[in-house]
């Protein structure tokens, strides 16, 4: 026997539902339907969030390279982080 159900299938035995089931069916598909829905708006939401805080890391970043272009000599800061470790022990 297939897992998989057909449209077709379901509509078959929806038909023979009673009235008020196949109301109750609509209901439980509309809800299902809505919370997917809602699953995949708070994903993509999620998704622009993030990418905006990326934006504005960058930008971020950007705008620490230009106020420091010439002010700092990672040389000299990797000299003094090792004479500091070297300290400590």
């Amino acid at each position: 026997m297939s897992s998989k159900v057909i449209l077709e299938e379901v509509e078959r035995m929806a038909i023979q539902l009673p009235p008020n089931e196949q109301l109750k069916l609509i209901v439980k598909i509309g809800e299902n339907l809505n919370g997917l829905l809602s699953q995949q708006i708070n994903e993509e939401q999620q998704r622009l969030d993030h990418a905006k805080r990326i934006e504005a890391f960058i930008k971020m970043c950007d705008e620490m390279k230009v106020k420091t272009i010439g002010k700092t000599d990672s040389a000299e800061d990797i000299r003094q982080i090792r004479e500091e470790r070297i300290a400590r022990f």
